[in-house]
């Protein structure tokens, strides 16, 4: 189903967003582990969490509640229940990954599966570190999903490097680590999000190569009142769109301030953003604050490699500001966006192509020119919640509108897109 976009003359008012998709992942999971009651309040309303939540409730978890405020009853250490059937991940790669690390520990047989967008993901990455911790896995030729877990009495600790940065990865190992006596530790060159360190208040240290962390049996989950900041990459979408709205202000309340995820707000800042964070807080040491958006004229800049990890799921909007700016947009090093929920290169640069762009798609990147030429564009989703987004928001840009197909897609991560826009819309 296609979804129609009038072009937005101004945007003011304040937004509520849901939380934080990657830390409500992770509180459901440590709530779940943990032995007792946990409450986790403004959790996502995102598909993919209720994916999460369906996973532990077939592991015999009990939950009751809504994204408001709900209440998990935590199993303990190896108190999981076998599953009836196979655990379905759906479309949420942060599900499964996650989750493997803590299946390859049990001493029950479990299968984690996903639809036919996730099964076509990676899971070597995943595969070859719980290999090395001695896990038995079962898997494909093409090593996707599903990936079955058979009990094994060879689990050891590992000291393991990333070979790419990737907080999915680490929080597998890590969150398997829990599960064993001996240190096991992550060493990743560049820094991607640290959530499940913070809310596991692991320690870590510098190296020569990069960053350490360490997992064990002590750092196992207690009961906890887990507050879920709003969702920063959600909030990019009306960032963007408030500062490419002329005489247009904004305020986003409770957004993650996480150092490890606002590299979008450092980037545009550079590129001559007006944006002011305001009433900072911390809980479960996520930090959080408000962010107060004004109508700016952005110049584009050169993207540090570095920052890259931290900005992945921010590109695709990123690249929408980069449209109107000053300057030509490119991105390098970004590799990481072929094997998301699409091929995000592939997929924006289709997009684009559409508006008349000159476009160069590069293997790990790319980069835009020219002019708008098509009034009234018709683009496509690829199944991807972030591409429906970013393409909703650019329609919502252009002098006669756009359409973005299949753009139900949007409730992976946010089913209340459309009715958020139209709060903001003047």
């Amino acid at each position: 189903m296609s979804e129609s976009f009038n072009k937005i003359n101004r945007v003011y008012g304040t937004l509520e967003l849901p939380g934080d998709k990657s830390i409500s992942h992770r509180a459901i999971m440590f709530s779940s582990l943990a032995k007792g009651k946990s409450t986790i309040k403004n959790l996502s309303d995102g598909h993919d969490v209720y994916s999460t939540i369906r996973c532990f409730k077939s592991l015999g978890v009990e939950t009751q509640g809504d994204e408001k405020s709900l209440y998990v009853n935590g199993m303990g250490l190896f108190g999981l229940n076998k599953p009836s059937s196979e655990l379905n991940g759906e479309n949420s790669g942060t599900t499964a990954r996650l989750i493997s690390g803590i299946l390859a520990m049990q001493k029950f047989e479990s299968i984690i599966t996903g639809d036919k967008f996730l099964s076509k993901r990676p899971m070597k990455r995943i595969i070859a570190p719980l290999q090395k911790m001695g896990a038995n896995i079962k898997y494909s030729k093409n090593m996707n999903l599903p990936l079955t877990f058979i009990p094994s009495d060879g689990l050891h600790s590992i000291q393991y490097e990333l070979p790419e940065a990737s907080a999915q990865v680490k929080s597998c190992i890590l969150l398997a680590g829990l599960h064993l006596d001996d240190v096991t530790s992550i060493i990743e060159k560049e820094q991607s999000r640290d959530h499940t360190e913070r809310m596991l208040n692991l320690n870590s240290k510098k190296t020569d190569i990069g960053i350490e962390i360490f997992s064990s049996k002590e750092n196992y989950p207690e009961p906890a009142e887990y507050f879920v900041p709003s969702d920063l990459s959600t909030a990019s979408f009306f960032i963007v769109l408030t500062l490419l709205t002329p005489n247009s202000e904004l305020r986003i309340k409770n957004v993650s301030l996480n150092k490890t995820r606002t590299g979008v707000l450092n980037i545009l800042k550079l590129m001559g953003a007006s944006i002011e964070v305001e009433n900072e807080f911390e809980a479960v040491h996520e930090p959080y604050g408000d962010v107060l958006v004004k109508s700016s004229k952005l110049k584009n800049v050169k993207i540090p490699t570095e920052i890259i990890p931290n900005i992945i799921d921010e590109i695709s909007i990123l690249s929408v500001a980069g449209l109107f700016a000053e300057g030509d947009f490119e991105i390098r090093n970004a590799k990481e966006l072929r094997v998301k929920e699409s091929d995000r290169i592939n997929s924006l640069c289709y997009n684009y192509a559409q508006i008349g762009l000159n476009v160069e798609e590069y293997e790990d990147g790319f980069s835009l020119k020219g002019e708008i030429k098509n009034n009234y564009p018709f683009f496509e989703s690829f199944n991807d919640h972030r591409i429906a987004m970013t393409f909703g928001i650019l329609s919502s840009l252009l002098k006669d509108g756009g359409k973005v197909n299949n753009f139900t897609c949007v409730g992976i991560s946010n089913p209340f897109f459309l009715k958020q826009l139209k709060t903001i819309a003047r």
